[in-house]
């Protein structure tokens, strides 16, 4: 969904710049509503996705494993086979399991030992290298659209340079999404099982490697001469990130985690790719 709201967000930003048209031509200071607008729009997804995280019941495998209620996990597990009401036997006592119990000692003890420790190693490492690149692009991304000719433009009249270059650069994002960045995924979507996240995230970083020491040794020549080949390679950047790397980074996490530290796991994951965001920023 990911691809769905960067195109979702270009569309509202083309909306409001349209709607702000006048005003902005007017006054350019105007242009300081339609991002508070764009950016209040954003949040009502995200208020959706958290209600809907915050009222979604545990997973049966949770119900087991953590809070180690075996009848209870059977319960659910009927309820949703039969997408009915359970029938009261989880409120029962039930059986238990034993599982280790999440704890600091627990988790140096369990992530001490190198056969696991080594997967929270790789899928945090994966996701900090990723998001250098994915927001090293991001942060320029003004860079790239005006090498293929969306973005600032040079009208004399400062409000109608200002609507001009941020229209153009809200149809730049919306066709690179489209050409690039939701096609990607929804291959994902088609061969992340048959083929595998681990396949499909080493190939999408092998592929990646590549483009960007093309793209950025050619970089002056293609912006010059060959516009067509610059957006070609862009283009295939977008797509092999997210048929890559942008995809798996978020999945195996996951996955691979045992019950009591997947959240815990997937979170160490998670900073590890913004922290690699803060070295793009700061660094390039």
């Amino acid at each position: 969904m990911q691809g769905f709201g960067i195109l979702g967000s270009a569309i509202v930003a083309l909306i409001v710049l349209a709607a702000f048209k006048n005003a902005i031509i007017a006054d350019v200071t105007a242009v300081d509503y339609c991002w508070r607008i764009v950016l209040g729009v954003g949040a009502v997804p995200g208020l959706a996705a958290l209600y809907f995280r915050l009222t979604i019941p545990e997973t049966p495998r949770y119900t087991m494993d953590v809070e180690k209620d075996v009848n209870k996990a059977a319960t659910d597990i009927t309820s949703y086979l039969q997408k009915d009401e359970a029938n009261g036997e989880g409120e029962n006592a039930g059986n238990h399991v034993e599982v280790p119990k999440a704890s600091w000692s627990d988790f140096v003890s369990y992530f001490g030992k190198w056969n696991n420790g080594k997967v929270l190693l790789g899928t945090a490492m994966s996701w900090f290298a990723l998001d250098i690149a994915f927001y090293g692009i991001g942060l320029n991304n003004g860079i790239i659209l005006s090498a293929i000719g969306y973005a600032d433009t040079h009208e004399p009249d400062l409000g109608e340079r200002a609507y001009n270059s941020l229209k153009n650069m809200a149809v730049g994002n919306i066709i690179i999404t489209i050409m690039g960045t939701i096609p990607g995924y929804w291959v994902t979507v088609a061969f992340v099982d048959s083929w595998g996240r681990k396949p499909i995230q080493l190939m999408g970083f092998a592929v990646l490697t590549v483009l960007f020491i093309v793209m950025g040794a050619a970089f002056t020549p293609l912006k010059e001469h060959s516009i067509p080949a610059f957006i070609v390679l862009f283009t295939l950047l977008q797509f092999f990130q997210n048929f890559g790397p942008n995809t798996t980074t978020f999945i195996v996490p996951g996955e691979v985690f045992p019950t009591r530290y997947r959240s815990t796991g997937h979170g160490i994951s998670a900073a590890s790719g913004k922290l690699g965001a803060i070295v793009a920023q700061v660094g390039f």
